[in-house]
């Protein structure tokens, strides 16, 4: 007989989760008491960032690269038998400032596809059994540089234009689970000043305001698609 697990008893796997979006949202399923399993890069900003938490006792930090075979098993060991979330956040811009696609090098551009759109796809396989277990959900976070031909943006839009159409096959071979893809929209984070250095982004909404749109795949019922966080319901008890 399948139990319906509480709060307590649903585990997230977030990438990229030491800042921005991945932060933000950890923050608040960490509030919410949720077990996580978090990564990122930078291993001493992410120990930093678990610190800061609400109950840091439930978080598992793996610090480490999601293009690093090694390391995405090391993130599949600490799931464990069973995952209800995984959000593959982790994203490479590419180089700064952003070259036009007549300047970006070949080696570039390999290396922000490896990241944006092999990884989340292998580290799915890695864990499609205990995404199966949970009946679990993925979020997929994509860009509208996938969709729209921004110059500059072309090495970092088909990366998402690639993982947006990985996201939309898997749903359809996956009916079981849920499988999102998410365009955040414009956020004030690291990564977008990196597209634009030594401009002012402040005008951008920070990473927590597109929190509780996310939340609403998460808890929600929603079908299986691409959404835009502008377009989502905020749910009742979302974050603050």
């Amino acid at each position: 007989m399948t139990t319906t697990p509480t709060t307590a008893d649903r585990t997230a796997l977030v990438t990229g989760a030491s800042r921005g979006l991945g932060h933000a949202l950890a923050a608040e399923l960490n509030r919410r008491g949720w077990r996580l399993v978090l990564d990122a890069r930078d291993a001493g900003r992410l120990a930093g960032s678990v610190t800061a938490l609400t109950h840091p006792e439930l978080v598992t930090a793996v610090p480490g690269d999601v293009a690093d075979p090694d390391h995405r098993a090391a993130l599949a060991a600490a799931v464990g038998p069973r995952l209800d979330l995984l959000v593959n956040n982790a994203s490479d811009l590419g180089p700064s400032p952003l070259p036009p696609l007549a300047e970006l090098r070949p080696g570039a551009l390999r290396h922000i596809i490896e990241v944006n759109a092999v990884a989340p796809l292998a580290l799915l396989q890695a864990l499609l059994p205990a995404l199966h277990a949970a009946g679990g959900r993925i979020i997929d976070v994509t860009s509208d540089a996938a969709v729209e031909p921004y110059a500059g943006w072309g090495g970092y839009g088909a990366s998402k234009a690639a993982l947006d159409l990985l996201t939309a096959v898997l749903a359809v071979e996956h009916p079981e689970l849920r499988v999102y893809a998410l365009d955040p929209g414009d956020m004030a984070t690291e990564m977008h000043q990196a597209a634009f250095p030594g401009e002012d982004i402040s005008d951008r909404p920070a990473p927590a305001t597109v929190v509780p749109a996310l939340l609403t795949l998460v808890d929600g019922e929603l079908p299986s698609g691409r959404y835009r966080a502008a377009d989502l319901p905020v749910a009742t008890g979302a974050a603050r």
